[in-house]
C-alpha cells in the first residue's frame, strides 16, 4: 500500500483528465466516458487508493441507519449478550456516520415477530441485522427486503433459502455433532438420550432441527445399535413439564444422556443432583444460569455460540458494504468452543 496521500488534483493528472471527472468517478455521480473511467480506475488501482470515509461522511452530512430485528431479552437472557455487541460495533462505528435503531419480537409468538418487521421496514432503513428464528415468517421477510433492494446480516440462524448479503454464526450441524461426540466419549452406560427443544416451535426453527440432526448423525455412525433417543419440545408450562419427564425417566428408564438445543440448559439442571447423576447433560451458551449449574457439576459440557461476536460481525460486515462499500463474504462460520467448569473463567 503507498504511503503518499493522493488528492483528487494528483489522480486528475496521472489519468490525464480533469479533476471533476475524478471527482464523478469517485463518488458515481454524473456522466463520466467509459474511456476516461477506465483510466481513473487504472490509476486508482495502480496507487491502492483509500477514501477518506471520515472526511466524506462529515462533508455530506450522511447517516447510515441500519435496524437490528432480534428477539427479546426480556423474555430470554441469551439476547442480551447480541445487543452488548450491537452497542460495540456502534461505538467503533458511528464516526462514519452509522447508527442502529433495534427492534425486538416475541421470540414465542410468531404474529408478533411479523407485526415488528412491518414496522422495521416502514422506517425505511438502509441494512438490517437480524436473528431469524421462524423461518417460515423470516422467509417471507427476507422476500419483502429483496423486492425494496434492502441488505440485510443474519446471525445465529442460518436459512440457507435466504439472499442475505452474509450469515454470521456457526455450523449449527456440526456443533450438533460435536455434542454427540462429547455424549459418546463420556457416557457411562448405553440407553436412551433425552433431547430438549425449548421456547420455539421445532418445525418451524431450523437452528434446533439442525443440532438435532447432527447429534443423531453421529451416533448412527458410531454406534447404530445400543441407543434409542427421545425428542421433547417444550413450549409451554416448561418447569412442570420438565419436572414429570424427569421424574418419570429417571424412575423408569436407563437414561444415558441429555441433550439441550438451546440456552435452557439450566431447566433441566435445576432437577439433577450432581452426586446422583451417572450421565452427561450437554447445552449451550454461557447464560448466567448456565454458568453456575456448570460450575456445580449439573451441566458437564456447554458448546459456546459467541453471540456478542456473532451480532458485532452482522453490524460490521453491513458498515463495510454500506459506508465502505466493499465485498464482504457471504458467510462467516466461528469456532464451536467446548465449555467445561475447568475453562469457563477463561471466557467470562
Amino acid at each position: 500500500m503507498s504511503l503518499k496521500k493522493y488528492t483528487t488534483k494528483d489522480i486528475a493528472k496521472l489519468a490525464d483528465v480533469s479533476r471533476g471527472t475524478v471527482d464523478r468517478v469517485l463518488h458515481s455521480r454524473g456522466k463520466v466516458s467509459e474511456v476516461a473511467e477506465k483510466k481513473v480506475r487504472k490509476v486508482l488501482e495502480e496507487i491502492d487508493y483509500q477514501p477518506n470515509v471520515i472526511a466524506r461522511t462529515l462533508r455530506e452530512n450522511k447517516i447510515t441507519q441500519i435496524a437490528t430485528l432480534l428477539p427479546s431479552p426480556e423474555v430470554d437472557s441469551f439476547w442480551k449478550k447480541p445487543m452488548i455487541g450491537i452497542n460495540e460495533a456502534l461505538n467503533s462505528y458511528s464516526t462514519f456516520g452509522v447508527a442502529v435503531k433495534q427492534y425486538f419480537y416475541d421470540q414465542n409468538d410468531k404474529s408478533n415477530f411479523e407485526s415488528v418487521a412491518r414496522e422495521l421496514i416502514d422506517s425505511k432503513p438502509d441494512g438490517i441485522l437480524t436473528a431469524p428464528l421462524f423461518k417460515k415468517e423470516a422467509m417471507a421477510f427476507f422476500d419483502q427486503c429483496h423486492s425494496l433492494g434492502l441488505p440485510y446480516t443474519t446471525f445465529n440462524t442460518d436459512i440457507s433459502e435466504s439472499q442475505y448479503a452474509c450469515f454470521i454464526g456457526q455450523d449449527l450441524y456440526q456443533s450438533g455433532r460435536i455434542a454427540a461426540d462429547l455424549m459418546f466419549k463420556t457416557q457411562k452406560k448405553n440407553g436412551k438420550i433425552l433431547i430438549f427443544h425449548f421456547d420455539e416451535e421445532i418445525s418451524n426453527s431450523p437452528h434446533m432441527q439442525e443440532k438435532e440432526r447432527g447429534f443423531k448423525d453421529y451416533f448412527a455412525e458410531h454406534d447404530t445399535n445400543a441407543q434409542t433417543f427421545e425428542t421433547f419440545n417444550l413450549i409451554d408450562d416448561i418447569e412442570n413439564n420438565v419436572k414429570t419427564i424427569l421424574n418419570n425417566a429417571l424412575n423408569n428408564e436407563n437414561i444415558s444422556g441429555i441433550f439441550v438445543t438451546t440456552s435452557k440448559t439450566f431447566e433441566i439442571a435445576k432437577f439433577l443432583k450432581p452426586e446422583l447423576k451417572s450421565f452427561p447433560l450437554i447445552g449451550y451458551d454461557l447464560v448466567d444460569e448456565n454458568v453456575k449449574n456448570l460450575k456445580s457439576g449439573k451441566i458437564d459440557f456447554l458448546i459456546n455460540q459467541n453471540p456478542k461476536k456473532q451480532a458485532f460481525q452482522g453490524i460490521h460486515y453491513l458498515t463495510e458494504l454500506l459506508v465502505f462499500k466493499k465485498v464482504i463474504p457471504s458467510k462467516e462460520l466461528l469456532p464451536i468452543d467446548i465449555i467445561t467448569k475447568e475453562n469457563i473463567s477463561t471466557y467470562l
